[in-house]
């Protein structure tokens, strides 16, 4: 076995020994780790209010991208998939009935131009 420098020898290996204090406290850490876990879900108000407007923008910037492909003649499916992923989205309820109402047409909009391409594509 290789003899350790002096100064090293009063060192202990990390890991070999639990003290009662820290058997202890670990159990709290874990708690509090999930009590912070549990805050972070909590969403109020403001934030359902950001998530639905950016949700209703990344719509909005898809429809502004396919409007772009139909006029320069391309088709492309990979946009139309971009669309009805942001269309399948959970969206938050933004607690602003004005805010809703708009969100509702940005999705009738998207969901008549998705049905369109698919009138599109099957005639094709």
């Amino acid at each position: 076995m290789l003899a350790r420098p002096a100064a090293f020898r009063s060192v202990k290996p990390a890991g070999r020994r639990r003290t009662a204090a820290s058997a202890a406290a670990a159990p709290t850490s874990v708690a509090d780790v999930s009590a912070l876990m549990a805050l972070q879900g909590v969403e109020g108000p403001l934030e359902k209010r950001r998530r639905a407007i950016k949700r209703g923008a990344g719509l909005l910037d898809r429809l502004d991208e396919m409007k772009l492909a139909l006029l320069s003649g391309e088709g492309d499916p990979a946009l139309l998939e971009r669309l009805a992923r942001n269309l399948r989205e959970e969206r938050p309820d933004g607690g602003d009935a004005g805010l809703n109402a708009v969100l509702d047409q940005i999705d009738l909009r998207a969901a008549v131009e998705l049905a369109k391409a698919e009138l599109r594509r099957g005639e094709a």
